[in-house]
């Protein structure tokens, strides 16, 4: 039968075998607006070892590209280096199928596959953090990752390669025919990298500070770098900018900027947020004004991921902030982004609680709330130049924190 489905060569004894998913949008709460891939490697070493899996619906996909290069049935190992349903949805049944000798994780990781598939069918290994696995002629070293972003999560490297499989870090939801970072423009690479750290790993930064530290200590040499989603980076030259990239998001910086985040009924505040933006941008300030009738919720942790303030402002309606606003509030809330500066604003009819309730979230974000305007129903000219003299204080405060 001819092999439609084919493994992409990375190195002479490494193969992508994953699988592209053009059509996911979704992805637990964040909007992956270029589908993703699922990323798994055979490393064809004397013990053949398949490199995590890939989401439930796409095993056909998987064993037909493993097919052809090997009979799946040859494979001695697999290594998961991350439980989370994307990278081992499959794994029972390709258990079933390759019937291997052995699957090894994390300790942590063990204890997750357990809970969430019971009996492989094969041998499940916990691995030492810095432990090692022989594959004959070839070696793989594990390093863990604690909470980049599982606490499963774990690094493996194929010595002899210089290959990183690096699971979740340095991957981005990105579905594409190309395989490799030096096929496609280092603009869309930072966007989309962009993207899945702010939504994904930001969480998580102190992690990832202390990790990239390990690393650059660590002496390891690495001529490709393998993740879990998106291109395999084997341009040093640009995964070493990605790299750096990793440092100042983990080290949450921020520049000039300021993100304006609202909804509106009859678009009151929007007027409102007109006039805060351009009384921002007359100090100089960048500003992202965005609409959450346009705009997802991810769409919005993406531009606050190196932002000096966000600007938020909703309508009352039945007594509360606006649901889209409280949506939107609560998913950047968990991310724990360490906006410095806040603002609020809110056109309301009778009542008026959408301001307040709207300050209280990003008091509890710990953000300096710069100060509010609040509108019944039209803002009058008074309010305007409010919502301008708030915009200006707050691109001032930007302005001598960055300066």
């Amino acid at each position: 039968m001819t092999q439609r489905l084919k493994a992409v060569k990375v190195t002479d004894t490494v193969y992508w075998v994953g699988a592209i998913d053009w059509n996911v949008r979704y992805f637990h709460g964040y909007s992956t607006h270029r589908g993703t891939t699922y990323n798994a490697y055979l490393i064809l070493a004397d013990k053949v070892t398949l490199i995590d899996t890939v989401k439930k619906g796409f095993e056909d996909e998987l064993i037909e590209r493993v097919s052809s290069v090997i009979d799946p049935e040859k494979i001695d190992y697999i290594v998961s280096n991350h439980s989370e349903p994307d990278h081992s949805g499959t794994l029972k049944e390709v258990c079933s199928i390759v019937k291997p000798q052995k699957v090894f994780a994390s300790k942590m990781g063990v204890k997750a596959l357990d809970q969430h598939f019971g009996d492989l069918g094969a041998e499940l290994v916990a691995v030492e953090n810095g432990g090692e696995l022989s594959l004959g002629n070839r070696t793989l070293k594990f390093m863990e990752t604690r909470m980049i972003h599982w606490p499963d999560s774990m690094f493996s490297y194929l010595v002899e390669e210089k290959l990183l499989f690096s699971q979740d870090a340095f991957g981005m939801h990105l579905a594409t025919s190309e395989r490799f970072d030096d096929q496609l423009p280092w603009s869309l690479l930072l966007r989309m990298s962009e993207d899945y750290y702010a939504n994904i790993i930001t969480l998580y930064s102190k992690f990832v500070s202390s990790l990239l530290e390990t690393v650059e200590a660590s002496g390891l040499e690495f001529d490709i770098i393998a993740p879990d989603h998106g291109p395999i980076w084997r341009d040093m030259g640009q995964f070493g900018k990605m790299f750096e990239m990793y440092k100042r998001w983990s080290a949450r910086k921020t520049s000039l900027k300021a993100v304006i985040v609202y909804d509106t009924m009859w678009k009151a505040t929007e007027k409102m947020a007109q006039y805060i933006e351009n009384g921002i941008i007359s100090t100089g300030v960048s500003v992202k004004r965005m609409s959450l009738q346009s705009s997802s919720r991810s769409d919005v942790a993406s531009e606050m991921l190196e932002a000096s303030a966000i600007v938020v402002g909703t309508p009352t309606l039945n007594n509360d902030l606006f649901p889209s606003v409280a949506d939107v509030l609560t998913y950047v809330k968990g991310l724990k982004f360490k906006t410095p500066f806040a603002g609020v604003f809110g056109s309301h009819g009778w009542s008026g609680e959408g301001v307040p309730k709207v300050r209280k979230y990003l008091e509890e974000m710990e953000c300096e709330v710069v100060g509010e305007v609040k509108a019944k129903y039209s803002p009058t000219e008074e309010v305007k130049e409010k919502c301008y003299e708030l915009g200006v204080e707050i691109g001032k405060k930007i302005i001598n924190t960055i300066n």
